[in-house]
This record gives C-alpha cells, sequence and structure tokens, in this order.
C-alpha cells in the first residue's frame, strides 16, 4: 500500500465508504443500517453467498451474517480490539496531519501482518503437500 494511492485514503472519510453500501439488506428500522456502519468504519464488500459482508477499511477485519438489531460500532470493537480507527476520539477532519500518519501507520500494519499471515499460510499448506510427496516417494521405493 502507497501513501499516495487516493483510493485507500478516501476510505478515511464517510461519504466515501457509505458509496459502497448499494445493496446492503438492512435499511430503516434497522441497526445496521449502512449510515452506521459506514460511521463505524465498514465498507461493503459482499459476494455471492453472503450479500451482508463488511470489512474495516481499517484494520480489513470483515464480519458477516448481521442481524438488524446488531450494533455496528459494538460489533467492530468486539471483534477487532486492536482498530486504531474504530477507538478514535476525533473525527478524520479534525486529525493534525502528524495524527494521521501516525494513523496510516497503524493502517499499513494491519495490512503488512494481513498479507504475511496469508503467505505464511499459503507457504505452510505447500510444505505440507511437499512433505507428503516425499513420504509417498520413500515408502514407494522401500
Amino acid at each position: 500500500m502507497d501513501l499516495s494511492n487516493d483510493k485507500d485514503i478516501e476510505l478515511y472519510f464517510y461519504e466515501n465508504r457509505l458509496k459502497t453500501y448499494a445493496g446492503w439488506p438492512f435499511d430503516e428500522g434497522c441497526a445496521c443500517t449502512p449510515e452506521n456502519m459506514a460511521r463505524a468504519g465498514f465498507i461493503h464488500t459482499p459476494s455471492d453467498n453472503s450479500p451482508d459482508t463488511a470489512m474495516c477499511f481499517f484494520c480489513l477485519k470483515e464480519l458477516e451474517g448481521w442481524e438488524p438489531e446488531d450494533d455496528p460500532v459494538k460489533e467492530h470493537k468486539d471483534h477487532s480490539k486492536g482498530c486504531h480507527f474504530i477507538s478514535l476520539k476525533k473525527k478524520v477532519e479534525e486529525l493534525t496531519v502528524e495524527e494521521f500518519y501516525k494513523l496510516e501507520k497503524e493502517r499499513l500494519n494491519f495490512i503488512l501482518n494481513k498479507k504475511t499471515d496469508a503467505e505464511i499460510k499459503t507457504f505452510e499448506e505447500k510444505a505440507q503437500e511437499k512433505r507428503a510427496v516425499i513420504l509417498n516417494k520413500a515408502m514407494d521405493e522401500e
């Protein structure tokens, strides 16, 4: 991720997160309206199987299976205790440049950790597959 990537920076702002909620299954009379979801830092990331999947643009935590009474802020805090965005005490527009860059540094840490975890998982899966091939060859040679 690059600080010059306007797309990533745009998601810091409520209006841009709200724009992602086309087709969101919950509306008026629910706690998890598009407005409340966007305020909590979520963007709508639906799939064919899960039309109610939402992900925090900051910590990348994905949640699905929303119920009408679910409070997005509470759910976000419960499922991602380390998210610096949901624990902000100020609006993004009120942050100093220094505060914003510190926050962005934390967001990039979340992204790097998620990518690293995925790479490690892929490596471990391939290592297990390779081990199985080697063991099968050793058994065949006996």
